[in-house]
């Protein structure tokens, strides 16, 4: 499948600036009905649906008391859910959160290397957030933050199908239409990239930018394709996750999403 074109206007290239917080008020997104716990916990943002079922199986989740088995059990809420023994508060609104990473952090909570990771550049006062994907640690732009895992899990699949646009400073040679052939999809090293599109946006000398879209956001992906084809990459931004977009935002700063872009984003889930 061909990744749909982007809008080709070019984007600034943003620069290593401080920023600030902007934190509006909480969005409103109700859920009602009997459902899975796994799904509950992963609504409150406790893990993602796949860790609460691994939780589930180590014996670490309870309702009143009693060790559940199954991820499969019906509720209304999570009214006497405890995890490790400590209950569990009912999940709130969906709320989710632009974030520009900035390059030289880990996309975790934490480092046994002792790097510093996105918890501590994010400002103080925020509800507990969850990253959606990652970006490596070299990498820097959007990244978006959730409190509920559901959301989080849809997003990340692959068969989401949500695009992802990416540009990339590299020093070597290309061509246009080497970049196009991406759209072919490209197999390297035994793994296969499904369709990219790419653009080039300008050369200066040896050096150039590159503009790429794509859907899958495999591991390192646009490294790894653009390596192939002979380039080395010195700066990656992802400067958009579907509709939502980078714009406005300086390193390390973060700002909340309104209702419209969450629906806007949920609406790009295939």
């Amino acid at each position: 499948m061909t990744v749909p074109p982007q809008r080709t206007k070019k984007r600034p290239v943003p620069r290593p600036r401080s920023g600030r917080s902007t934190v509006p008020p909480k969005q409103q997104n109700g859920n009602g009905g009997s459902q899975r716990i796994a799904k509950l916990l992963a609504r409150a943002g406790v893990a993602s649906r796949r860790e609460v079922e691994r939780m589930i199986a180590e014996g670490r989740i309870a309702l009143h008391g009693e060790t559940l088995t199954t991820p499969a059990t019906l509720l209304d809420d999570l009214s006497g859910v405890t995890v490790d023994g400590k209950p569990v508060r009912s999940a709130e609104s969906t709320r989710l959160f632009r974030f520009y990473k900035p390059a030289g952090t880990i996309t975790a909570e934490r480092d046994p290397r002792g790097r510093p990771t996105i918890y501590d550049r994010l400002p103080a006062g925020l509800p507990r957030l969850m990253p959606v994907g990652r970006l490596d640690f070299t990498t820097e732009g959007l990244l978006l933050l959730t409190n509920d895992g559901e959301l989080k899990r849809q997003l990340e699949l692959p068969r989401s199908g949500v695009v992802r646009t990416y540009r990339a400073r590299a020093f070597g040679h290309v061509t246009q239409d080497q970049l196009e052939r991406l759209a072919e999809g490209i197999t390297i090293d035994g793994i296969h990239y499904g369709s990219i599109n790419a653009n080039l946006e300008r050369r200066t000398g040896r050096n150039c930018w590159i503009e790429m879209s794509l859907t899958e956001g495999k591991n390192r992906e646009v490294r790894r394709v653009l390596a192939h084809l002979g380039l080395q990459v010195s700066r990656l931004i992802r400067v958009a996750y579907g509709p939502l977009t980078l714009e406005g935002l300086e390193p390390c700063a973060v700002d909340e999403a309104d209702g419209s872009e969450l629906d806007a984003l949920r609406r790009s889930i295939r």
